[in-house]
């Protein structure tokens, strides 16, 4: 009797145990131009009601003692089928009118990674990133041998018109106007203040979600149509590992929204990862160090960063990042500007 009262002592004291393991999500929905003066509180709202489902779709995981890649997962397939960010539905055309999607995953747990380029009929390309990582003996598949892959594993396809927004073809043909290849959120210049048109306020984005499980494993994701007007076949930081995806138990879960082609240049992700194992930094500073090497190559942009205990950075160099933050039971926190 003493024995079984002891094993069920210690059944219930590691299931209290379990309960009580912290977890965490955080998400970001890219960086750029963004001002309260440039967002009309419609447009407001309807940002932060897509962020708080894709919290919730990651935290109810985690709550329930699922794993932090099946959390990013979740939370980033929430962003890709809103057409208000630039990943997925959403995504932006290249100069030649077309869309092409990329992303990444990476298991914290043994730093297991997968990652697809330059996809184009793939409804979710994080699950793509992710049967890359699981089914396959490699980490990062592109194009039309990426899309196969996807159709043998099973995963949603569409039709390319699938991705199509009248929103992101207007913004591609004014961005050809002025030969430019604007950020996620740069908005157009002389854009109208306060403007109801997404056409025009051009708030849309890269995203991403970084993660801490009951079980102290991290996870990071990253998913982009990549920059307005690219030329056909570029491929930027997000589908990366090691620049705009990171993932290690023994440090952080890093992803990042940017000019992917300065995030490459620094390793900015496995940057930031390095200095908090390597260099013992703080992972604000790490961020901050790592954001300023990418500036110093000049380019712009944020990262999320979650450390072993859950503790989440949000660190960009432009006037602002849609990003959102769910601990535990603690009331989630959704924030846009930099103020």
């Amino acid at each position: 009797m003493k024995r079984l009262a002891a094993m069920i002592a210690t059944t219930a004291a590691l299931a209290a145990s379990a309960q009580e393991a912290p977890f965490a999500i955080a998400i970001h929905g890219g960086s750029g131009t963004i001002t309260r003066a440039s967002l009309t509180t419609e447009r407001e709202a309807a940002y932060r009601a897509v962020l708080a489902e894709s919290l919730e779709a990651g935290r109810r995981i985690l709550e329930g003692g699922g794993s932090a890649v099946d959390a990013v997962v979740a939370a980033v397939k929430v962003m890709e089928d809103s057409p208000l960010f630039n990943a997925g539905r959403g995504a932006v055309f290249t100069s030649e009118g077309a869309n092409e999607l990329d992303a990444s995953i990476m298991d914290g747990r043994g730093r297991r990674a997968g990652a697809v380029a330059g996809v184009t009929t793939v409804r979710n390309p994080v699950e793509a990133a992710r049967a890359v990582m699981d089914k396959s003996r490699h980490v990062l598949l592109a194009g039309r041998g990426a899309e196969a892959f996807a159709k043998e594993q099973g995963l949603a396809l569409v039709e390319p018109k699938y991705f199509w927004t009248r929103e992101r073809w207007d913004q591609l043909q004014r961005a050809k106007e002025r030969d430019r290849q604007p950020l996620d959120h740069d908005a157009p210049r002389a854009a109208p203040a306060k403007s109801s048109s997404l056409a025009e306020d051009t708030k849309l984005g890269t995203v991403g979600a970084v993660a801490l499980d009951k079980a102290g494993h991290l996870a990071a994701a990253t998913s982009t149509g990549g920059i307005t007007n690219k030329r056909f076949g570029r491929v930027g930081d997000s589908p990366l590992v090691g620049a705009g995806t990171w993932a290690d138990d023994a440090s952080v879960a890093v992803s990042a929204t940017g000019t992917g082609e300065m995030f490459i240049r620094a390793a900015a992700a496995h940057e930031i990862a390095a200095l908090v194992k390597h260099k013992g930094l703080a992972p604000r500073a790490a961020a901050d160090e790592a954001l300023a090497q990418v500036k110093a190559l000049g380019g712009r942009g944020g990262v999320i960063v979650m450390d072993a205990k859950g503790e989440a950075v949000f660190a960009f160099t432009t006037e602002g990042m849609y990003r959102g933050l769910a601990k535990g039971p603690a009331r989630p926190e959704i924030a846009i500007f930099r103020d």
